[in-house]
């Protein structure tokens, strides 16, 4: 059953969500979390919303969920981060 779990959890979608400052190195940045593990994301969206902010949305398959909230506290340790969050879609 451990085999089963861990197996169905590498194949779970997550979405990591990150707001940040309007800097152009920002997606690249955050980008290179994935490029560094050679993981291609599922789906990129970045937008410029309202006052100024850059919101960041990616959907990626083949990471467990130690390795997200590995990224995430990276990310939030960034300079021109707001805050980085992920979920299981």
């Amino acid at each position: 059953m451990i085999a089963e779990n861990s197996s169905q959890e590498h194949l779970a979608l997550f979405r990591l969500q990150v707001t940040a400052e309007p800097d152009p190195n920002v997606l690249s940045r955050v980008l290179e979390r994935f490029q560094n593990l050679n993981i291609l994301p599922r789906s990129v969206m970045a937008e410029l919303g309202v006052r100024e902010v850059l919101h960041i949305r990616i959907d990626v398959l083949g990471l467990d969920a130690d390795r997200m909230t590995i990224i995430a506290a990276k990310l939030n340790e960034g300079t021109n981060i707001l805050a980085a969050n992920w979920h299981c879609v």
